[in-house]
């Protein structure tokens, strides 16, 4: 078993969530998801679901992504770049199975 950190990034459609992907792929990070949600509400805004994505692009998305202490502060920053503002969720994990290399 291997200790990591697990982070999520709380989105809307129109952020630049793509943009986000592939920096963490270029960065080399273990693994990434986006989940696009059916419905759901950032910050104290309200709630959004998928009938409403053609009004604009507020549903949300959803980033995860894990990998050792020392990647994630490395991508950190960047990520601070392309989601300022958004809400970021650092975990400290245990890998039950696979492993992150």
């Amino acid at each position: 078993m291997d200790t990591a950190v697990q982070i999520t990034v709380y989105l809307n459609e129109s952020d630049k969530w793509h943009q986000i992907l592939e920096m963490l792929r270029k960065e080399n990070v273990a693994g990434a998801s986006a989940f696009h949600a059916v419905g759901g509400f950032n910050g104290r805004s309200r709630v959004q679901t998928s009938s409403l994505v053609e009004a604009g692009g507020n549903v949300p998305v959803v980033i995860v992504f894990v990998d050792f202490e020392e990647h994630v502060s490395r991508v950190l920053p960047k990520l601070f770049e392309l989601a300022p503002h958004r809400l970021i969720v650092r975990e400290k994990v245990t890998v039950e199975q696979g492993n992150l290399d």
